[in-house]
């Protein structure tokens, strides 16, 4: 066993990045607000280019140069030394850290090579698995045929799944067979780059297992709920094989139909726009990542995405991307209320993901899931992330796989 770090020799290349990507950042805010106060625009209206002329503007542009001059010089000077301090294992505390970056800056970090930027892999016990067979054998001595994936949300990471003494995985192995197996990625690209990733993954890892797999059990916590939706996709649209075996979902609080909160975040982009002087700020807010933006209406495709403003307000899609027939899909929800007649009613979601959104229940035809009444539950008292924690969800989960298969 390798001994764990908090912090790894690639952490400070990675932060030396990222803090010169800041300062740069906040030269170009402060050149724009300076260049809306001088030329003395009106309260509400259009802004201007944000840059300054004459002195002014070499000011700033000397200011721009000489950060990246050093930061180069730091960079690649970080570059050379950090291969050979050689890595360590991360621990819990490091691996907290960097996903949450991830889910906030992971489109940055991956754009800008930063080292930060988390790589998709399978893991168990914190620890990445190679997908050959011989390797998944050493690794996963007991491998049985049912193979359960647990994605995690945002800014989350797969030793979360171990929550108050609970592990949904571990509860799956003991109560169903399962082994589990869990994913790693960066929570900051765009849904759809992941699902598409996931799905060349799980072919992978059908293929390399152990044994001869008989079945896949996919287990979604909030955003790995739409990751896991957008892998089944792409795998059908490729032509892969391992959907053939999948007997279950599950998805626990996932924002089927979006993020009351990531809406929030894009009116305050569209009000900050509104006034040359707040224009500036509005940049702060579109630093949120992809992976954010796509929690606004659940988005699942590319074409959600692809060749759009991402930060732009406009309305909720009109049709959604049905489960596809067949698939044995399972919601459970949860809610601060303390009964499911008056989180019903109420409509009281989980502090995050409204109700009606983690059922899968919209108004229209097109975005509704259709997922049966004895394929959903809710548990009472509970927030999002004690979903992760929650026995009795775990319990339901195991149960439903002992149900009789039935599409």
């Amino acid at each position: 066993m390798r001994r764990a770090a908090h912090v790894q020799p690639a952490d400070l290349h990675g932060l030396s990045r990222l803090a010169l990507d800041a300062t740069l950042g906040v030269t170009n805010l402060v050149e724009a607000l300076h260049h809306n106060i001088v030329r003395i625009a009106p309260p509400l209206g259009k802004p201007g280019t944000g840059k300054t002329r004459g002195l002014t503007g070499f000011v700033y542009s000397t200011v721009r140069g000489i950060t990246g001059f050093v930061g180069q010089g730091i960079d690649a000077g970080l570059a050379r030394l950090v291969p050979t301090l050689g890595a360590k294992a991360s621990t819990a505390e490091r691996d907290a850290m960097v996903s949450a970056l991830n889910g906030v800056l992971g489109d940055h970090l991956a754009a800008t090579g930063n080292p930060l930027a988390i790589p998709m892999s399978l893991r168990q016990g914190g620890e990445p698995l190679v997908l050959e067979r011989a390797a998944l054998a050493a690794a996963l001595p007991g491998a049985t045929p049912r193979i359960a994936v647990l994605v995690h949300g945002l800014c989350m990471n797969d030793r979360q799944w171990n929550r108050d003494g609970h592990d949904h995985g571990a509860l799956l192995a003991r109560e169903a067979g399962c082994t589990p197996v869990y994913l790693h990625y960066n929570s900051g690209l765009h849904v759809s780059t992941n699902g598409r990733a996931l799905a060349a993954m799980l072919e992978s890892l059908v293929e390399a297992w152990p044994v001869p797999a008989r079945s896949i059990v996919l287990v979604g916590h909030s955003m790995g709920g739409l990751v896991s939706r957008s892998a089944l996709h792409y795998a059908g649209e490729a032509g892969l094989g391992w959907p053939a075996k999948l007997e279950a979902m599950f998805f626990l609080g996932t924002p089927h139909l979006g993020a009351p909160l990531e809406r929030g975040g894009n009116w305050v982009n569209v009000l900050l726009g509104a006034s040359p002087y707040t224009a500036p700020f509005a940049r702060l807010a579109r630093i949120r990542s992809a992976g954010i933006t796509d929690l606004r209406h659940g988005a699942l495709l590319d074409e959600e995405w692809s060749g759009r403003d991402r930060f732009a307000h406009g309305p909720a899609p009109k049709h959604g991307l049905p489960l596809p027939d067949g698939v044995r899909a399972y919601v459970l929800a949860a809610t601060t209320a303390g009964s499911v007649d008056s989180a019903l009613r109420r409509g009281t979601g989980d502090r995050l993901v409204p109700l009606a959104s983690a059922l899968g229940r919209h108004r229209l035809k097109s975005r509704h899931l259709r997922i049966p009444a004895d394929r959903q539950w809710i548990g009472t008292n509970l927030n999002h992330l004690d979903l992760l924690s929650s026995r009795e969800a775990g319990e339901r989960m195991a149960r439903w796989l002992t149900l009789p298969a039935r599409v």
